[in-house]
């Protein structure tokens, strides 16, 4: 009677597919691949086998209960992913009264040019009285944080900020609407001006609406940033990259260029623009009345910004 076997015996290991939840062991071959990813990943070995139309993942009969426990998990974590692509918000037909308050502004400029006369006041300068000065807005002259968004240092600034910030601008006013949008464009460059005043050697003089118009860019990139911010992940300083290479680009270069200005003017719409969205996001956009309140509100700050502005030059 032999008791050694004269040669080594191969022992055989039973290979059975992975099913999915429903029972079934045909895969896609998406399946199969990102499957066999995650056993690799918890080191259980495992095979892929296809006739080229079907797809089936294999792995060792021992194997078989901790690589169903795994890929469970691994369905359960991943259930809702991706998440669905946020539904695209219906633009504001609001291009002709953008325009119109572009071409106010255009024309404000031209009369900045002519001396104006007031009683009480003789001629006036528009383009001193307005500049944003470092020394005065800290000692209290906030008006010319306004007022020098509405000035330009000559036909080639006008036209840059025009034919430029006009197209973001339109961008911000059909997405949020006219006074939502125009409010905000106010406030990031009335705080870039302030912040910059500041920073800024107090003899430091600043005058155009580039600090409004570096806050739009902020804020479409914080829009961005939010409303996408599911599908971002870790891409989300991409619609920030793109604002500081417009900035990098546009806002750094020419004799008269105030860099500060339009950096904090950008950073402010980053930040407003941030808020504004998750409760756009929320609530959704401002009603009619409430859009022309806020349109309201932004015209009548740019009137008392000058109105305190010819009261404290008399």
């Amino acid at each position: 009677m032999d008791f050694f076997a004269t040669e080594s015996e191969e022992v055989k290991i039973a290979w059975h597919p992975v099913s999915l939840s429903n029972g079934s062991v045909v895969l896609t071959r998406q399946q199969a691949h990102s499957w066999a990813l995650v056993l690799d990943s918890r080191a259980i070995p495992c095979s892929i086998e296809s006739d080229g139309t079907a797809w089936r993942l294999l792995v060792p009969e021992y194997h078989l209960e901790s690589a169903r426990r795994e890929l469970r998990l691994y369905e359960e974590a991943n259930r809702n992913w991706p998440p669905p692509a946020p539904t695209a918000r219906r633009l504001v037909e609001n291009t002709l009264p953008t325009v119109s308050i572009l071409i106010l502004l255009a024309t404000f400029h031209n009369l900045t040019l002519i001396g104006l006369s007031l009683p009480g006041h003789g001629i006036l300068d528009l383009q001193e009285l307005g500049t944003a000065h470092a020394s005065s807005i800290r000692a209290g002259q906030w008006w010319q944080c306004v007022t020098a968004l509405t000035l330009h240092a000559g036909p080639v600034h006008l036209i840059s900020n025009l034919a430029i910030g006009g197209t973001f601008i339109l961008l911000l006013c059909r997405d949020l609407g006219s006074g939502l949008a125009w409010s905000l464009l106010l406030a990031s460059g009335t705080i870039g001006n302030a912040i910059n005043a500041w920073v800024q050697s107090p003899d430091h003089r600043s005058v155009g609406a580039s600090t409004a118009v570096f806050g739009a860019v902020g804020i479409l990139a914080a829009i961005s940033i939010v409303r996408d911010r599911q599908h971002m992940r870790r891409r989300w300083f991409i619609p920030v990259a793109a604002g500081l290479a417009l900035l990098a680009i546009l806002g750094t270069e020419g004799e008269n260029t105030d860099l500060g200005a339009h950096l904090f003017g950008f950073f402010t719409g980053i930040f407003l623009g941030v808020e504004v969205e998750f409760l756009v996001g929320k609530y959704g956009r401002p009603g009619t009345i409430l859009n022309l309140l806020l349109a309201a509100f932004s015209g009548i700050t740019v009137v008392a910004a000058w109105w305190a502005a010819l009261m404290w030059s008399g």
